[in-house]
């Protein structure tokens, strides 16, 4: 498994933890273990930037996923093949502001934000009902799961 955490930001960020939540997240979702990630950690008028770049919206946001090899979850039977998960970028700025509005701390702020960028990565979306029902159930069992705790708050820009 490669998980690689560049942190571009300017901030102090638990990296290893990034990186334990992610193998946790692909143990449980029977991504290969060959399976490559790559988590950018920008600030805010790098993160304006990949936004305008990637979606054509102005502003900063919180996390940006790019997937590469359109992977999706596996089964224990059937892993998903090896392959490019994809890039995740997160603004730990954006994250701070969010986790304060939320009652939780920065920390638990970027493990979501994580978690949520490798779910979009998988082909999970929350623009409808349903979609975002299955998953911040998916996103809410993993970090619970990791964390032994309950999983912060969702915060959507």
């Amino acid at each position: 498994m490669s998980i690689e955490v560049n942190n571009e930001s300017g901030v102090t960020v638990d990296e290893a933890e990034l990186v334990a939540l992610a193998r946790y997240v692909f143990e449980r979702l029977f991504i290969h273990p060959q399976a490559e990630l790559s988590i950018l950690l920008v600030d805010e008028p790098a993160m304006e930037k990949l936004h305008i770049e990637l979606m054509d919206e102005p502003g900063s946001t919180d996390v940006l996923s790019v997937p590469m090899d359109e992977l999706t979850p596996g089964t224990p039977d059937k892993p998903t093949p090896q392959g490019m998960l994809g890039d995740i970028a997160i603004c730990p700025q954006v994250a701070e502001v969010q986790a304060k509005n939320a009652g939780h701390s920065t920390q638990d702020e970027m493990l979501l934000l994580t978690t949520h960028g490798i779910l979009h990565l998988l082909g999970f979306d929350h623009a409808e009902p349903e979609e975002k029902e299955e998953m911040f159930g998916l996103q809410r069992e993993l970090l619970s799961g990791f964390t032994g705790k309950a999983a912060p708050a969702e915060t959507i820009q």
